[in-house]
């Protein structure tokens, strides 16, 4: 029987409004609207703190109108209609063209509901046309005191909203949906609502929508957050059962194994040693492995990996390495030669698979993966073409895994029967995230922090309040040379107007309006500045070919480039010793992870190293809070930490790289770490004794309709 909630918004709201929220917010279901929650609440007699609004955000406040002027345009026909607005203490201006009719509606005293977007004229903070909604005054007259006390302190909620859909016109509608939404079956069993002191739903439904006081949303909100943590992981937990039901062949160390380590100069470190005994035992034991290896550069993973590799091709079986850029595909298969030593290497015929690779080349690594003559195949994304075949992939790597999508990654597990998959990434991720968003990935953590390290001190270089510091950048850097070292300087683009890697997942919703820093622009610069006379200046770029990029990174290993003027492609993997300066142009645009793991390339071979990041972002903006961010630490777990707090909505479920509305709606991994611990430990209860869920079918049919078939599949291969 069809939930309410399964109802289309077209046969509640109607045809025009729910194209509209389709389009705005994806919204096509009674369920979907209702989960669309409120941002946050407010009070018609209580006003929002203006100074704490940012320049380019979207904001939805409540101000009083203090004065409204009309005058005529200077340069064209028309009026412009000016208001103004407080808060009691700070000022916005609201900015109307050719609207004189809005002069009668914005009185003095008056107070509302103001969206739009935070512009600036002149110095002044402004709305351009905002929407708005205005209390009536007359309603608080005509009450007696204790109704006009409650008519000003009941919470009134702000939801996310855009242009075409502010958020008043999302209340009306919710409203609209609540008033006849009949009783609903409740999704969380009854001992567990008991346990947690949780009202019902279709009771928090109404209080988070429409609450009379602050209780009713907080309670309501705690019964739908706790309801999103146990549906969210019982899917992943569901999925991860699924994926394990199918085995593979034992996969055992043997004298590949003990010939490698008999041979390693150094012993493994504790990390690496314990790491090392889970993957062996998972992959002894032909339950498909699931691990996510997370460490610091240089902490050891690519060993690590390498152990399970040689364990693999005990039994006959491949090995796939797959890495984000031709550059660090290339290093890899160089460091993974090395460790082996010339013997090993050439028995396992470890094999180089890019898309630059000549066509002979290509022929002869793609004969090497299918006869099964190729034990370890590292490459790019070629790995994942149709023409690619393996004769038996047992093990899936992948290194860097948030370069990847995840479409990419299901790709090359699929060309396996039930492989193992272990993904590296030298961003760490904290334990919630871990739990919430790679609910079917065990984790394991190398901390040892490589040994021969040299300090990296971190700068930030604000060109907004200090224009003229650039020029020290430069010097800096020309210093640096003097001493017989190397820089990298990072551009966001190639050249201007066009990125390269622009890391959506991290930026959010910001869009910089200055045009990047670009290669070629910036190349030009330095060598024609006077400090880098003489100087060996190249570039690298993700549109130079393999063949370009493997001698530029040679020549600036083997010290016959000063200075690399570069993209993200040396975001991860690229080793010189030599190498001590970073400087980071338009640092802002980047991620938190990104530009830890530039600032990683330097202070490598005992030379101290230097970060600069320089940024135009202003000192108030989210953006400029990255940057502080990673110049403040160089703990990577600590980073993590930072910059899941920075978020703002929160989507750690990595909806850009999937294109679902995979989103957090009430869950903050950060704040309610607790929760999600106890929800996951409900799931498995539930699930050990009804996988089915067949005794909760309210409950079953709440995971069904939070991930449909894409998104659950999606969820699996995260």
């Amino acid at each position: 029987m069809e939930s309410p909630l399964d109802a289309k918004l077209a046969s509640a709201l109607g045809g025009r409004t729910a194209t509209v929220l389709e389009k705005a917010f994806g919204l096509r279901t009674v369920g979907e609207l209702l989960a669309h929650y409120p941002r946050r609440y407010a009070r018609r007699g209580e006003l929002t703190a203006l100074s704490e609004l940012r320049i380019d955000e979207a904001v939805t406040i409540v101000a009083e109108v203090r004065s409204v002027s009309e005058r005529r345009m200077q340069n064209r026909r028309g009026s412009i209609l000016e208001a103004t607005i407080s808060d009691g203490h700070g000022i916005l201006t609201l900015t109307f063209f050719n609207q004189p009719f809005r002069k009668a509606e914005l009185r003095p005293g008056v107070r509302g509901i103001f969206s739009g977007k935070i512009g600036a004229y002149r110095g002044t903070r402004q709305l351009t046309h905002p929407d708005y909604e205005l209390f009536d005054p007359e309603a608080a007259v005509t009450m007696d005191a204790e109704q006009a006390r409650r008519w000003a302190e009941t919470p009134v909620p702000l939801y996310p909203a855009t242009a075409s859909f502010p958020s008043w016109k999302l209340q009306k509608a919710v409203e609209t949906v609540l008033d006849v939404l009949p009783a609903l079956p409740d999704p969380l069993p009854d001992e567990v609502r008991a346990t947690h002191g949780l009202m019902g739903f279709r009771d928090a439904l109404e209080k988070v929508h429409r609450p009379a006081t602050d209780a009713d949303w907080r309670r309501a909100r705690d019964a739908l957050r706790y309801q999103e943590a146990l549906v969210l992981q019982l899917a992943l937990l569901a999925q991860r059962a699924e994926r394990r039901a199918v085995t593979g062949p034992p996969r055992v160390p043997g004298a590949l194994s003990a010939a490698f380590e008999a041979a390693l100069p150094w012993p493994l470190t504790d990390d690496q040693a314990a790491v090392g005994a889970e993957i062996e035992a998972e992959l002894a034991s032909g339950i498909p492995m699931n691990r996510l290896l997370q460490g610091e550069v240089g902490s050891g993973k690519t060993l690590v990996a390498l152990r399970a590799m040689l364990a693999v091709a005990e039994s006959g079986g491949q090995s796939a390495f797959l890495a984000p850029t031709e550059v660090l595909a290339g290093q890899h298969l160089r460091s993974i030669v090395a460790m082996l030593g010339p013997d090993l290497a050439a028995r396992l015929r470890v094999t180089l698979l890019t898309g630059q690779l000549p066509a002979a080349e290509r022929r002869k690594a793609l004969l090497a993966a299918a006869s099964g003559g190729a034990a370890i195949v590292v490459g790019t994304h070629a790995l994942l073409g149709e023409n690619v075949a393996f004769a038996d992939l047992g093990l899936v790597v992948v290194d860097e895994q948030h370069r990847f999508g995840v479409e990419q990654r299901e790709a090359l597990r699929l060309k396996g029967q039930a492989p193992h998959v272990l993904v590296l990434s030298a961003t760490p991720i904290p334990r919630t995230v871990a739990m919430t968003v790679f609910g079917d990935l065990d984790v394991s953590t190398l901390r040892t922090l490589p040994a021969g390290r040299a300090p990296i001190s971190s700068f930030v270089v604000p060109l907004a309040e200090h224009p003229g510091w650039e020029a020290r950048v430069w010097e800096r850097l020309s210093e640096e040379l003097a001493a017989g070292r190397q820089g990298f300087v990072v551009c966001p683009a190639i050249e201007a107007g066009q990125t390269e890697d622009a890391p959506a997942d991290e930026l959010g919703d910001e869009e910089p309006t200055a045009p990047p820093a670009a290669v070629d622009e910036v190349l030009a610069r330095l060598r024609a500045h006077p400090s880098f006379a003489g100087r060996r200046i190249e570039p690298l770029h993700g549109r130079m070919s393999g063949e370009e990029k493997d001698a530029t990174m040679r020549a600036f290993a083997d010290g016959r480039i000063d200075v690399l003027v570069a993209t993200t492609v040396i975001e991860v993997g690229v080793d010189v010793p030599n190498a001590s300066t970073m400087v980071v142009l338009d640092a802002d645009r980047f991620g938190v992870a990104q530009l830890h793991q530039l600032r990683g390339r330097v202070g490598r071979g005992g030379v101290p190293g230097i970060a600069l990041f320089v940024t135009r972002a202003e000192q108030s903006s989210l953006a400029r809070e990255r940057v502080d961010a990673v110049a403040a630490t160089l703990d990577g777990f600590e980073l993590a930490q930072a910059d899941l707090e920075l978020r703002r909505e929160g989507d750690v479920l990595g909806g850009t790289q999937s294109g679902r509305r995979s989103s957090l709606k009430l869950l903050r991994v950060m704040e309610d770490a607790e929760l999600i611990a106890d929800a996951r430990a409900v799931a498995e209860s539930l699930l050990a004794v009804d996988p089915s869920l067949g005794a909760y079918p309210a409950l079953a049919a709440a995971v069904a309709r939070r991930f449909d078939d894409a998104e659950r599949a999606y969820l699996g291969k995260a």
